[in-house]
């Protein structure tokens, strides 16, 4: 079986949420490839360099380089990463991760095509993506959406007595997490009881610029903090809406795991989002940063229970359609 490096931000055990290079590295390990990560480093000019170390040090004994590409600073380890597999003559395969790539491939067109059309083979986790890169011309591109085990997603039917939000993701700007303090003050205002829990770790100083802005509005909003997979899915069981605010997404694996529970999903309409649900049958679309629109979908949807048990029953079959044992094929496939 072949020997795999896969770069990423792997930072979990550092109180970060858990990503790509832990769950699609433990996938591909478990389907017999032999896989090396990195990096771990808190500090990010030392996470570079330790990545670039990866890279020298397995350089006779690596098969492809696996590297999670993203859309902000983070693009610049990807930059560096590719380049000295290039040097070594390296195969690698930018997964194409960050929502606001399609914007990076227009500001930065030099450093984009240093990276992408030297690829061994550009994996993109949706259509969105997809799309957006052949509209400027690669060709050198493969879809494989980002997937989850369903065996550990139980499907739950909902009560809409009460509003109960839940969202989950890292508190960062970009996924605007101010505006679900706003649509729990809306619907207080509107005088529907409502509720509201956070869930995951700060990022970039986001999650007290939350807190005190909950607390200037007076509304109460629980902050779990990091909590494991298995925590926050048994946690789950008491919400009936899963909010997704950001202002920048691809294929977030968070909204593939509320789909598999059974929370009906209200999502801005940004980057990949409309090639993951379909609006008014597997979950609802609004334009990002309308504090209004969620809110006037959220009341409609209490009103129409049936309706709502409808679009949860959709999103667990699409959220099926991602489930690992589907999708590690195309991952097998490529990787031979």
């Amino acid at each position: 079986m072949k020997n795999l490096l896969y770069i990423g931000n792997k930072l979990s055990n550092k109180g970060k949420t858990v990503t790509s290079i832990e769950t699609l590295g433990r996938f591909l390990a478990a389907e017999g490839f032999i896989v090396k990560t990195a990096s771990s480093k808190t500090n990010k000019f030392f996470r570079m360099v330790d990545m670039l170390q990866h890279v020298f040090r397995y350089r006779k004994a690596t098969d492809f380089v696996l590297i999670d590409t993203y859309s902000t600073s983070n693009f610049y380890y990807a930059l560096f990463v590719s380049q000295l597999c290039r040097f070594l003559k390296l195969k690698y395969i930018p997964i194409l991760r960050g929502g606001n790539l399609p914007n990076r491939l227009k500001s930065n067109p030099k450093l984009s095509n240093a990276i992408f059309n030297h690829a061994f083979k550009n994996v993109a986790p949706s259509k969105y993506t997809q799309s957006n890169f052949e509209a400027l011309g690669y060709s050198n591109l493969i879809c494989i959406p980002n997937s989850i085990k369903i065996e550990n997603y139980s499907f739950e039917k909902r009560n809409f007595n009460k509003v109960k939000l839940l969202w989950v993701r890292s508190f960062s700007e970009i996924y605007n997490p101010l505006l679900a303090v706003k649509i729990v003050k809306s619907l207080k205002d509107e005088n529907v009881e409502a509720e509201l829990c956070m869930v995951g770790p700060d990022n970039d100083g986001s999650l007290e610029e939350v807190k005190n802005y909950a607390k200037k509005l007076k509304v109460k909003v629980t902050f779990t903090g990091k909590l494991s997979k298995t925590e926050w899915i048994d946690l789950s069981k008491n919400y009936n809406f899963f909010i997704n605010t950001t202002n920048f997404d691809n294929m977030p694996v968070s909204v593939i795991e509320a789909m598999a529970l059974g929370l009906p999903v209200v999502s801005t309409n940004i980057g990949g989002m409309p090639f993951l649900i379909e609006n008014d049958k597997d979950g609802i679309l609004v334009e990002p940063n309308k504090t209004e629109l969620f809110v006037t979908t959220i009341k409609q949807i209490i009103k129409q229970p049936e309706f709502a048990n409808t679009l949860a029953i959709n999103a667990r079959e699409k959220a099926e359609m991602f489930d690992w044992q589907t999708i590690k094929h195309k991952w097998v496939e490529l990787l031979q």
